[in-house]
């Protein structure tokens, strides 16, 4: 008896308990492996191509590059700047995030909580959004021109404007180009913002409802506060995904040269994706222009780098205010 008792409880198990720990020991360390060594490959394969644009981009880049007005022979690496272009890609991104945050925002708070989730219309909203994800980018081109210059321009111009006047809003400018990048964006801040107001404990919905609160009160003064950083999240992937966008702005306000900045909603712009385009499709000699190329992207890269860190910085502020008020 007393032999009995004294034995663990590892020499009562059966030998096939042991193989099956071991078994899924292995399988671990495999997925372990596969998984940390696709992560790897994904870093060296960043790596090499900033690094190859760093390279090759560094040599074109200077002072006098990044604050120098384009010129007409936009190839010449002794005249090439892109400071219209910066302007251009920064104000259509700034519009394109006050636009859609806004829209995002108010969406993703009806969905989450006033909208029955298993009512036909928010399923037909959420499908809509899911679809919305999946379009590429020329598509959305195509929507804003035929959308908002054709139909929304030409209508306000039907409008506003007298008969054989030269067209102001039906064609292409700054603000249909911000707007089509809104579109585009809208299911990266719903998804994010949605996600944010979830995390929310219901806890606190219940109690400041209990104390009187409105429901509108509660999600303006409980919820939306508690769930800002994870707003600005979904600000950051929008801005993230359309700095660097051609498409959509190829048909609805790119302009390929502009002697001035843009002045006007309604004027087009220079930006630094579609310059990129230009350079390496238009160019005479392309090892000429191969310095500007690599360094606008840089540029580029820069720029939607810098606009990113603000948003960071904003939330970071935001999180240690909201925590500082607890």
């Amino acid at each position: 008896m007393s032999s009995a008792a004294a034995s663990t409880p590892s020499e009562t198990l059966p030998a096939s308990a042991g193989f099956e720990t071991r078994r899924r020991d292995r399988a671990s360390m495999v997925g372990t492996a596969i998984t940390g060594g696709a992560t790897l490959l994904l870093l060296l394969l960043l790596g090499v191509i900033l690094g190859n644009i760093l390279v090759s981009g560094l040599p074109g880049l200077s002072i006098r590059f990044i604050i120098s007005g384009a010129d007409k022979d936009m190839f010449d690496v002794n005249k090439a700047g892109v400071l219209p272009m910066i302007v251009g890609t920064s104000l259509r991104v700034i519009l394109m995030t006050l636009f859609v945050i806004p829209v995002g925002v108010i969406t993703a708070i009806y969905l989450t909580e006033y909208a029955n989730p298993v009512s036909l219309t928010t399923r037909i909203i959420r499908t809509a959004v899911n679809n919305l994800a999946g379009v590429p980018s020329i598509v959305f081109g195509l929507f804003g021109l035929g959308f908002f210059i054709n139909f929304a321009g030409g209508t306000l111009d039907d409008l506003f404007r007298p008969r054989g006047a030269e067209p102001l809003w039906a064609k292409p400018g700054i603000l249909w180009a911000s707007l089509t990048l809104a579109v585009m964006t809208l299911p990266l801040v719903i998804v994010a913002t949605e996600e944010s107001l979830k995390a929310i404990p219901v806890g606190l919905r219940e109690a400041s409802l209990a104390l009187g609160a409105t429901k509108l009160e509660t999600v303006r003064k409980i919820v939306l506060p508690q769930a800002l950083p994870g707003i600005l999240t979904g600000g950051i992937l929008a801005v993230g995904r359309a700095g660097g966008e051609v498409a959509p702005i190829l048909f609805t306000g790119a302009a390929y040269y502009m002697a001035q900045y843009p002045r006007a909603l309604t004027d087009q712009f220079m930006d630094l994706g579609y310059h990129t385009f230009i350079l390496s499709t238009q160019s005479p000699n392309i090892d000429q222009t191969r310095p500007i190329l690599y360094a606008t992207v840089l540029v580029l890269l820069l720029l939607t780098f810098t606009l990113n860190v603000v948003a960071i910085l904003l939330r970071a502020r935001i999180r240690r205010r909201a925590r500082a008020s607890h």
